[in-house]
């Protein structure tokens, strides 16, 4: 399936996607930054583009016949590390739908934080999806429970046209993993620790986990441990001899693999890798949709 990648940041979607045997024909996002890194890691063209101008965007895009486009509208007005309030960036939500509308693919999968599937943003993206035809499937998945170790919870809605609303929800959500997946279950011991520091949002919170666990979800910051920080009863250890993870760590956790080429300012590495899709995710949802394409294909046989 010719696929095309929109708010694609430095790849997360496109690579799990590509994983499952997608053929990514093109991607596109505003951040110079961040295609810059996307260049380095795939051989297909990368183009930085505003997509708020969905007239020229779906001109662009139409170019590349994609029988299913892929994407995650920046999502920080309706997030849980933002003010939850939705303002200018939410707004792109509504221009992804546009441009879905303009093309009409044949499929489209469009990610977001958890939150954002009651949002004001989402519900008006929805009836411009339903008016172009599209049956949607909408869900939460855990990203724990994909092959990522990590308590990340994020909303997929995938369309196809002429489709029931509902189509793929017994495929998505029959393959997840019965337990979570810890970072043991993903590194072994290769980080070399047992314990690890992640900043609170706020000090009523713990700032300490193991490696037994999964990691809590991946954020755009990564600050170090504070001199005065005082164990947490939540705390499994004292903070004596605890460190934060490092940029690759982290990027590790959104499990980009060992040979992913990383490049620019620490503050930016971060943000790109907290605004990631974790890989894995990203292939689990594209081979759900294998998974449908398949069945449907033996039901016309």
């Amino acid at each position: 399936m010719n696929t095309v990648d929109l708010f694609c940041g430095v790849g997360g979607l496109s690579l799990g996607f590509q994983k499952a045997g997608f053929k990514i024909k093109a991607s596109y996002d505003s951040w110079d930054k961040a295609i810059n890194i996307y260049s380095l890691n795939f051989k297909h063209p990368a183009h930085v583009l505003d997509l708020s101008n969905e007239t020229a965007a779906s001109d662009l895009i139409k170019e590349f016949t994609p029988d299913i486009i892929i994407g995650g509208p920046p999502c920080q007005d309706f997030s849980h590390a933002g003010k939850r309030s939705e303002g200018g960036r939410a707004d792109l939500t509504s221009s992804y739908a546009k441009i879905i509308s303009k093309i009409l693919p044949e499929w489209f999968v469009m990610e977001n934080v958890d939150r954002a599937q009651n949002s004001d943003a989402y519900k008006n993206a929805r009836k411009i999806f339903k008016k172009a035809g599209y049956g949607l499937s909408e869900n939460v998945l855990n990203a724990s429970l994909c092959g990522v170790p990590q308590k990340r919870k994020r909303f997929f809605c995938v369309g196809k046209l002429n489709a029931q609303d509902g189509f793929l929800d017994e495929i998505l959500l029959s393959g997840l993993s019965k337990a979570p997946m810890t970072l043991r279950d993903y590194f072994g011991d290769e980080l070399g620790l047992e314990h690890y520091y992640r900043h609170p949002r706020n000090y009523s919170r713990r700032g300490i986990f193991s490696i037994d666990e999964p990691a809590p979800t991946v954020r755009g910051v990564n600050r170090p441990v504070p001199p005065n920080y005082l164990k947490h009863d939540g705390d499994p250890v004292e903070p004596i001899g605890i460190r934060p993870l490092t940029t690759v760590e982290r990027s590790r956790i959104q499990t980009f693999p060992k040979n992913f080429q990383w490049t620019g300012s620490k503050t930016d590495l971060e943000q790109m890798i907290g605004n990631a899709v974790p890989v894995e995710l990203g292939k689990y949802v594209a081979t759900s949709i294998k998974k449908y394409l398949k069945k449907t294909e033996k039901k016309d046989e």
